[in-house]
């Protein structure tokens, strides 16, 4: 990242803290939460707040902030990009960059569910509130919601869900949210991304909540999207995650998106972090999917 923009940020969090909430005041707003394409493309990094800074063979990658923001900056610039899904630490670097004009976005809420730590279902929400996200002129909050059966944490985490979904809707925002069936493997946490686990997971999401007019799901490609896809009308944003093969990736992508309730794609390290570093290509390579 350049220099000036470094100084830029650090400048206005020593001397002018009072700049991000101005930033926040004067961005202008998206439009719509879909693209001119008729679909939703959101780059997503809230990864490093709970600790999963790695991608592929480097487990660093995503802690260099300023290799991030830059990777980010580059994403938002693309031609059919609508949004972006981060923590407040990361959302602030952006206003104060200027760069997320016309965009949508998206606070993440639930982070204390640190990777590889022996508390990972019990995600508090340690970030974005639905209060904040309002006052601060945003579109949603996203909350991930992994559901483990053998995890006597789980109630509570489907109680604290349900607790956002209903604030987020009571100021008319979108709440995203991201399900899994979970189990716990050699004293780790393991999401079943089989068919029927997926499946399962839709359903109890889809039901959190006093009200579900606001409620948009943030969900994995898995074998047979249509049965995936037929378990709810709840609008779906398809979840790219890290990918190994991104040709497969990109194919199995685009026929998700083909079904009814798919409304976009939210993707972050394979784009931001591409084999090949063109961040650029990648984005345009996922948008033109749209």
């Amino acid at each position: 990242m350049p220099s000036d923009n470094v100084s830029r940020i650090v400048e206005a969090r020593v001397n002018d803290p009072g700049a991000i909430a101005t930033a926040a005041a004067r961005r202008v707003k998206a439009p719509s939460l879909l693209g001119t394409h008729g679909k939703a493309m959101i780059v997503a990094a809230d990864h490093p707040a709970r600790g999963a800074n790695g991608v592929g063979a480097d487990p660093t990658a995503m802690a260099d902030r300023f290799e991030l923001l830059d990777r980010l900056c580059t994403a938002l610039e693309r031609p059919g990009v609508t949004g972006v899904l981060a923590t407040a630490d990361i959302l602030e670097d952006l206003l104060l960059l200027g760069v997320l004009d016309g965009k949508s976005v998206f606070g993440s809420m639930n982070r204390a569910g640190l990777a590889g730590s022996v508390f990972e279902i019990d995600d508090r929400f340690t970030g974005y509130d639905a209060e904040m996200i309002a006052a601060m002129g945003f579109d949603g909050g996203k909350m991930l919601t992994r559901i483990a059966l053998d995890d006597p944490a789980t109630p509570a985490a489907l109680q604290n869900t349900a607790r956002a979904v209903n604030e987020l809707n009571n100021h008319q925002l979108i709440a995203m949210v991201e399900p899994f069936m979970s189990e716990w493997h050699d004293g780790r946490i393991r999401n079943d991304l089989s068919t029927d686990a997926v499946v399962k997971s839709i359903t109890i999401a889809s039901g959190l909540g006093r009200r579900t007019a606001y409620t948009w799901l943030k969900l994995p490609v898995v074998a047979d999207m249509e049965r995936v896809l037929a378990s709810s009308t709840l609008p779906a944003l398809l979840l790219g995650g890290e990918v190994k093969d991104p040709e497969a990736a990109f194919a199995s992508w685009g026929k998700a998106l083909q079904l009814p309730t798919a409304q976009g794609l939210v993707v972050g390290r394979s784009l931001l972090y591409p084999s090949n570093g063109d961040v650029a290509g990648a984005v345009d390579k996922a948008v033109s999917l749209l």
